[in-house]
């Protein structure tokens, strides 16, 4: 019933960021420097979902028509973050005899975002940002989405002109 008053909950969010006086066709590799973890659940925090961030980077990339740098050098250089943290929300609905009075519910639930950062390392400067973020009522169903919101953030790029 709490899930039923709460319709925002389980929402995925992407955000997009870009420099617009960047031409992006001159972009072809792309190189991935770092990746942090930052989450209080372990099942989130491991070597393993890294990994599968990285994967799905480089997927989602390559399908962009970029290429990983075999090269310790590329034209973009990727830095990711993710993090997850408990909120709480409260509703509101209608409770009692005919609707008389009112019940509120918190509802617990977990917000998993992930910011992805593309950097041109000549100017060593963000050209490009895409934020994920997924809330779920449980944070071990935010590694499901994973693949989801690297897919959705990635899908973005290269950005559209104005």
């Amino acid at each position: 019933m709490a899930l039923l008053a709460a319709p925002g909950l389980l929402a995925q969010k992407i955000t997009v960021e870009f420099d617009s006086s960047i031409d992006f066709s001159k972009y072809h590799t792309f190189l991935i420097r770092s990746g942090q973890l930052n989450s209080k659940n372990p099942a989130l925090n491991s070597e393993l979902v890294k990994k599968q961030i990285d994967n799905d980077i480089i997927r989602d990339l390559t399908a962009r028509g970029l290429e990983e740098s075999a090269k310790p050098t590329s034209d973009l250089n990727v830095r990711y973050h993710f993090g997850t943290m408990r909120k709480l929300e409260t509703e509101a609905y209608p409770a009692g005899w005919r609707g008389w009075g009112t019940r509120v519910v918190r509802v617990p639930y977990a917000e998993g975002t992930l910011v992805i950062d593309l950097r041109d390392p000549t100017t060593k400067s963000l050209v490009w940002r895409g934020i994920a973020s997924v809330e779920k009522d449980d944070a071990t169903k935010i590694e499901g989405k994973l693949d989801d919101m690297v897919r959705k953030a990635i899908e973005k790029y290269p950005p559209k002109p104005k």
